[in-house]
């Protein structure tokens, strides 16, 4: 009973957050972009499916992603010998990554690439930034630094890199912080900064994610200069055509294996290197072990429900929507505006982006709320759409945004709290999971295709966008809270002391504050 009352309230949450972009998809099929019959059945199909499987998949990460990650955190952290914690770091970010679903997906954006090649390698580079992290954490490196130091690398390099490797590898390094990765790497976190009481260890809590994310795009990078001659490949995707309801629901249960298959593949890896970790430390009592299992049923079963959704549903949506609009002549231009209002409103759809923001209230104890991280990544990846749109109608290159954006960011760094740095690196790659990947990306394939752009350097760049613009938004909230609070210490008056004279003498203590 009590499992149920929890999971009634996280489906009450999801279904709040899968509304609004369910009731713009609707409105927008009965204006600008007419949905066909088939292709809205399919949408509402799986919008059902996401408002169950996210609110499985929030449970089952509280009951287990999150004290696992934790768990084994706090242990490598109390390991005497160094080489200890950083060995199991560089593991643990290899599996991870290997299992994660989306990177086989994005794998065959490259196809004159192997996919064991360009897998082991973007799987190699968590793995290593997921060290270079614990090591920063061990010196007290400040975040900025750090970030300033590899980003001003990927820069360099994309000088000597063929176009097409640079939107794949930006989107690399947001896909690869997947749903299933990113409770755990932000628990891990948080464990690995649980054992320390300097100013500094909450902070140090957020930033894993950031530099695992800059691995996968090194990665990539290096295969392009290494590997000058592969090339890349784009082929369209024929939508599914059900005639009937019956027809419509038999498509999702014939998916639904496959997705099972990918997820069991994503979790059984984090599973295995638990299990050893529990026979090694045996940190975890019966009960909670109890628990850490029934939770991971329910992320397993929330999350094939979640992308048998997003996968089956919102992907048709998005290209037709985006086929339709840019078909329309003038009409094409609707295509920033509308992209901007399904960015706003989507980004609450993603299951990571509702763990970090619990995680970053929960460590912040309530200073930053869920409320805030969820309005700036909200107009973060509404400009990231728009702006992804007017690359698409006008050719622009993405390295026009990304380069000035991320400068942008990194000079903020130096002065937000490190904090603030932490989470808005974190959320560029927890923003860029399965919704960005099936229906905002759909969405910019089937504008583009109907334009006659270059799939391949114009469509795919918008998971980069979307990875990019949290930097900036969360930063600059962060900078208006501090000079808020500047500019309050300011204006707030010296404690007088008066002596009164008269009837009832005394010493009064006045505070205007």
């Amino acid at each position: 009973m009590r499992y149920f009352q929890l999971l009634l309230g996280k489906v009450e949450e999801s279904l709040g957050a899968v509304l609004p972009i369910t009731a713009i998809v609707l409105i927008i099929s009965v204006t600008v972009a007419p949905l066909t019959p088939e292709t809205m059945l399919l949408f509402l199909f799986g919008a059902l499916l996401l408002v169950f499987g996210m609110g499985l998949f929030s449970l089952g990460v509280d009951m287990s992603m999150i004290p696992m990650g934790d768990g084994m955190g706090v242990e490598i952290g109390k390991a005497r010998r160094i080489g200890i914690p950083l060995l199991v770091c560089f593991l643990v970010g290899v599996i991870i990554t290997v299992a994660e679903p989306d990177l086989q997906v994005l794998a065959e954006q490259l196809p004159t690439v192997p996919n064991f090649v360009l897998i082991a390698a973007v799987s190699v580079g968590v793995g290593f930034f997921l060290v270079i992290a614990q090591i920063r954490m061990m010196l007290n490196i400040p975040l900025s630094f750090t970030l300033l130091f590899f980003y001003a690398i990927i820069f360099l390099l994309s000088f000597f890199v063929p176009d097409h490797f640079i939107p794949a590898a930006f989107d690399y390094g947001g896909v690869t912080t997947g749903p299933v990765t990113v409770p755990f790497i932000m628990a891990l976190g948080v464990g690995l900064a649980a054992i320390r009481s300097d100013k500094n260890s909450s902070s140090d809590s957020f930033g894993l994610i950031a530099l695992c994310s800059i691995g996968p795009i090194l990665s990539v990078m290096l295969l392009g200069i290494f590997l000058p001659d592969a090339g890349a490949a784009y082929t369209s995707v024929t939508l599914p055509r059900p005639e009937t309801t019956k027809d419509a629901a038999q498509l999702f249960f014939r998916e639904i294996p496959a997705y099972a298959a990918e997820v069991a593949v994503a979790v059984l890896p984090i599973v295995g290197l638990f299990l050893l970790f529990q026979l090694i430390f045996r940190r975890f009592h019966r009960h909670q072990l109890g628990r850490i299992a029934i939770g991971l049923i329910y992320t397993y079963i929330g999350l094939v429900m979640f992308l048998t959704g997003v996968n089956v549903g919102f992907m048709p949506a998005g290209q037709t929507i985006g086929t339709a609009i840019a078909s329309s002549g003038n009409g094409k231009w609707l295509l920033i505006p509308i992209g901007a209002l399904v960015g706003y409103f989507i980004v609450r759809a993603e299951p990571a982006v509702r763990v970090l923001a619990r995680q970053v209230e929960e460590i912040s104890n309530g200073m930053i709320s869920q409320r805030s991280i969820n309005f700036s990544l909200s107009i973060g990846i509404a400009a990231a759409v728009g702006l992804s749109m007017l690359r698409i109608l006008t050719g622009i290159s993405a390295l026009w945004f990304l380069v000035p954006g991320y400068a942008a960011a990194l000079l903020l760094s130096f002065f937000v709290p490190q904090i603030f740095t932490g989470i808005a690196f974190d959320s560029g790659g927890v923003a860029s999971g399965p919704m960005a990947t099936t229906f905002l990306l759909p969405l910019a394939m089937g504008a583009c295709e109907t334009l006659g752009g270059n799939v391949l350097t114009d469509a795919f760049g918008i998971v980069a966008m979307v990875a990019m613009t949290p930097l900036l938004t969360i930063q600059v909230m962060g900078l208006i809270g501090k000079l808020r609070r500047s500019a309050a210490e300011r204006r707030k008056p010296a404690r007088y002391e008066f002596l009164l004279d008269g009837a009832e003498n005394g010493i009064i203590y006045w505070d205007a504050g």
